[in-house]
């Protein structure tokens, strides 16, 4: 669902790290969605919201990231997803792999440098693979 401004869609509880990141990918020229939750990035996307990216916390009230993957992923197939987790023991289901989710879409917390994770957005939005 490529367009030309990408559309992002942050799952993350902490607002801290959604204005953060939301900040710096709209300052990249991206058009950027937050929610504080599982359940609130699917209402979103029931609702008629359409995102090319979702970086996806781990760690949520309610259902888990994982979980909340897996139903986005549901919901819209053609979506793209980043892991962004503070769980330094996270691994990445094997079934992931099969959506094209692999370590080098995984960014742990605290994210010091966002270029990575931004060049990571733009590589799924143009559905490219990872230099």
């Amino acid at each position: 669902m490529t367009r030309e401004t990408p559309s992002i869609l942050i799952v993350d509880d902490e607002p801290f790290i959604v204005l953060g990141l939301k900040t710096f990918l709209e300052d990249e020229g991206m058009l950027v969605t937050g929610a504080g939750s599982g359940e609130e990035a699917l209402d979103r996307v029931r609702a008629g919201g359409r995102f090319d990216v979702c970086i996806l916390d781990q760690r949520l009230p309610g259902i888990n990231g994982d979980v909340t993957l897996r139903a986005l992923h549901g919901l819209c197939p053609d979506l793209r997803f980043i892991i962004h987790t503070g769980d330094v023991g996270y691994a990445i289901p094997n079934d992931f792999h099969t959506m094209g989710i692999g370590p080098v879409f995984l960014f742990k917390k605290p994210l010091l440098d966002m270029q990575p994770m931004a060049r990571a957005v733009r590589t799924l939005v143009l559905h490219q693979e990872v230099q």
